[in-house]
C-alpha cells in the first residue's frame, strides 16, 4: 500500500511543474497529413514528432519562413502547422484561382503548407490573427534520421511584397495608445 501512495504523491509533485513547463516553454507534438510534405512527413505513412517553442510564440518572434502551430480560424478544435509566409503591412499574391493581391493586417500573418495542393490554409481562409498562433516548431524530433532543426524556408515564390521597418505588435499589444 505505501508505493501506491508514493506513485499518487510522486504524480502530485510531477504533474503541475510538467504542465506549466508544456504551457509556457517547450512541448512536444506529433504531425500527421501531408500539407507540410516533404518537410514534415516526406514519405506520408509515419507520424513526425516535433518540438514546439511556445516562448517565441509569446514574445512574438516570428520571421517569414518559420513553422509554427496555430489553432484552426476555421475550426478552434484543431490545431495546424504551417510556414509564415508574409507578416503584417506585406503584399502577397493570394495562391488561389483568383490570385489577387492581398495586403496583411496589422496583427495577422500569413501562412501556407509546403504542399500546396493539399494544404488548407490561408489561400483557404485569408490572413491569419498572430494571437492564433500556439508556438514556434523548431526541430523535427522523430523520427530519429531526420532529426534536427526545421530551416527557415522562402515559399513566396516571388508571390511576395515585403515592407519594411512596419512596427510590428503595436496593436496586437495595444502600444499605440502609449503614444
Amino acid at each position: 500500500m505505501s508505493w501506491i501512495r508514493r506513485i499518487v504523491k510522486g504524480a502530485f509533485l510531477f504533474i503541475p511543474p510538467y504542465m506549466a513547463f508544456t504551457d509556457l516553454f517547450y512541448a512536444v507534438r506529433t504531425v500527421d497529413g501531408v500539407s507540410m510534405q516533404p518537410t514534415l512527413n516526406p514519405d506520408g505513412f509515419n507520424t513526425d514528432f516535433v518540438l514546439l517553442d511556445r516562448w517565441a510564440a509569446t514574445s512574438l518572434q516570428f520571421e517569414r519562413g518559420d513553422v509554427v502551430s496555430l489553432i484552426s480560424p476555421k475550426d478552434p478544435s484543431q490545431w495546424l502547422i504551417k510556414r509564415i509566409v508574409a507578416l503584417e503591412g506585406d503584399q502577397v499574391k493570394a495562391n488561389s484561382c483568383f490570385e489577387e493581391n492581398v495586403d496583411i493586417p496589422r496583427g495577422h500573418c500569413w501562412v501556407e503548407g509546403d504542399n500546396h495542393d493539399c494544404s488548407m490554409d490561408s489561400n483557404n481562409f485569408g490572413p491569419v490573427s498572430i494571437g492564433l498562433i500556439t508556438a514556434k516548431a523548431s526541430r523535427v524530433l522523430w523520427p530519429l534520421e531526420r532529426w534536427g532543426p526545421l530551416e527557415k524556408k522562402d515559399i513566396s515564390g516571388g508571390r511576395l511584397t515585403v515592407k519594411e521597418n512596419v512596427d510590428r505588435g503595436k496593436v496586437f499589444f495595444g502600444w499605440e495608445s502609449w503614444k
